[in-house]
């Protein structure tokens, strides 16, 4: 392979070996990346997993699951690096299973690359894959979580390591990797696409972290469980071209400029892009530029209790994917999604689209920003027993570990209380309603109030609306009551829901839910009132719920809200 651009400067030859425990169906691992002065990039000697390979997982155990080629790599001349890609097929002759994941896996050399890069506010010096051995790292609250306490190179001492520290959005994950500084070598995955992965633009998942290890995911459940699992029945008949990625490797003859390497590879994953759908895959299921379409138009926001104009959606994603209810896309799974982000809105081809935005009413008050995020809360400063120095002074900050449990160290008295008029969601809602430990094993769900006032409560037969957007929810329910704490049945409960364990794992958002809550003027009074939302399950303190957007609208322009 010579080089494309000044940066790669030698061959990068691949060695590819069968796997023999695979019972006949195509697969292998790559065992060997020769590339500027390295003999092989990727690591031979780990206990369990080494090389480059696609890996696998599905129920039930037995099922062979998939059949098709995969553990398909292209080289094509005058590009530094190969692309791989995979078709799985389901045909009418199969029983039923479920994929849980797929994914690229590559093992780098632990001796040589400890610099990792996943945007140009996330990368660093990475600790040793030996450090979260036992009796130099610690386990924490699970397995991936790692507190290192006698690490190889002492400036690692006290922080934590863990893989979800470093996941990052679909529509963010286009290029990560590693650099090694002697030789100064980087080593890079590239997606030019997001069409091939499961979930949509605002689907969360592991990049890069510590081993060395670089990974391109295409199926997971990571925040979002279950509904991101593809499940297949009895003799469904599916195909599916994940990929091709891009393996990209570069270089740079003075060390001192190693870490420019992220520059270039950035550079080359905007080629990547504009080259995409690529040419090269003869494949009858991979679609070229020339068997696709386009749709084109522009897209208008229309509340009239806003601006009775229609505005232009600036910055809203505008997606195709399978048909289905309304935000079906975020838990679709088995085809292609193809997405856009909007922008002021010139060309018009197809005509406008107006989107109507839920609203029976004008605002009596919010809290939060509808953005499908919590990242607008409260985030607290981590446990200085668990920090990743990365993410000290970090817009990323909710990716530091242990979050979930400062805020019974914040709210020592009772749970949070929120003031509509005096208090500030930026600094008075906390991120995460979660459980409180109350003992070994122990824990109790919290009850949240939002207080405010209504004036003039003059037509007691209207109907107020409570819009509750959740950005994520694991094992919990929510209910509502309205005035009294313990009204049995609450107005409102979601019942358990959620499964997408963002909390654990560092995310700001997992799979949204969206609840319009009926709320009778009757249960109101004139003045002062109180909104209770209790998340009731109590068995693990990941449990809990993310807010995303919260907003009661009243029946009627006559009805009115005095801020305290």
């Amino acid at each position: 392979m010579p080089a494309k651009t000044p940066m790669s400067q030698q061959a990068a030859p691949l060695e590819h070996r069968q796997n023999p425990f695979n019972n006949g169906i195509p697969g292998g691992i790559l065992i060997g990346v020769q590339y500027n002065g390295i003999d092989n990039v990727l690591e031979l000697h780990n206990k369990d997993l080494n090389g480059g390979f696609w890996d696998l997982n599905w129920s039930p155990p037995g099922s062979r699951g998939t059949r098709g080629k995969f553990d398909t790599f292209v080289v094509l001349c005058g590009r530094s690096g190969f692309y791989s890609y995979a078709i799985f097929e389901h045909s009418k002759d199969m029983p039923a299973f479920n994929l849980n994941e797929t994914r690229i896996a590559f093992m780098l050399r632990k001796d040589k690359f400890h610099y990792m890069a996943i945007a140009d506010n996330r990368q660093r010096y990475m600790p040793h894959p030996d450090d979260r051995l036992p009796g130099r790292g610690q386990e924490l609250d699970y397995p991936e979580a790692v507190l290192l306490v006698n690490p190889i190179e002492p400036e690692f001492k006290g922080e934590v390591d863990d893989k979800y520290q470093y996941s990052c959005d679909n529509k963010d994950n286009k290029v990560h990797g590693w650099i090694c500084f002697d030789p100064p070598v980087g080593f890079w995955q590239i997606a030019p696409s997001n069409e091939f992965r499961t979930g949509g633009p605002l689907k969360q998942d592991l990049t890069s972290h510590v081993n060395p290890t670089t990974l391109a995911m295409f199926v997971s459940s990571h925040y979002a469980g279950e509904d991101l699992v593809v499940k297949f029945g009895t003799g469904e008949i599916w195909k599916k071209v994940f990929g091709p990625v891009f393996i990209y490797l570069n270089s740079v003859s003075d060390g001192a400029q190693a870490l420019s390497l992220w520059d270039d590879a950035k550079y080359q994953m905007k080629k990547e892009v504009k080259d995409w759908p690529y040419s090269f895959p003869a494949l009858e299921y991979f679609q070229g530029s020339n068997e696709r379409g386009s749709v084109r138009g522009r897209l208008l926001v229309q509340d009239r209790y806003i601006n009775m104009n229609n505005l232009p959606a600036k910055d809203a994603y505008v997606g195709l994917a399978a048909p289905g209810d309304t935000g079906s896309w975020q838990r679709e799974c088995k085809g292609y999604q193809f997405w856009v982000t909007a922008d002021e809105g010139s060309r018009i081809e197809v005509g406008d689209l107006v989107y109507n935005p839920p609203r029976d009413g004008p605002t009596l008050w919010e809290i939060g920003i509808p953005d499908r995020s919590a990242r607008e809360f409260y985030i607290p400063d981590p446990n200085p027993k668990y920090i990743n120095k990365l993410y000290v002074n970090h817009p990323d900050r909710f990716r530091q570990y242990g979050l979930w449990e400062r805020y019974a160290d914040l709210y020592l008295d009772g749970d949070l209380v929120y003031t509509v008029g005096v208090s500030d969601y930026k600094k008075d809602w906390f991120f995460a309603q979660v459980t409180r430990k109350v003992g070994d094993n122990a824990y109790k769900g919290s009850t949240w109030q939002i207080k405010f006032k209504i004036e003039n409560l003059e037509h007691s037969s209207g109907t107020y609306i409570l819009r509750l957007a959740l950005a994520s929810a694991h094992q919990s329910e929510l209910q509502v009551r309205i005035n009294n704490p313990e009204a049995n049945p609450p107005l409102f409960s979601s019942g358990e829901i959620g499964s997408d364990n963002a909390i654990a794992r560092h995310g700001i958002h997992g799979i949204y839910w969206l609840y319009f809550v009926e709320i009778p003027a009757a249960q109101f009074v004139q003045g002062e009132n109180t909104i209770f939302f209790t998340q009731a399950m109590n068995t693990s303190p990941f449990q809990g719920i993310m807010y995303d957007y919260i907003r009661l609208e009243a029946p009627s322009p006559s009805f009115s809200v005095k801020r305290p």
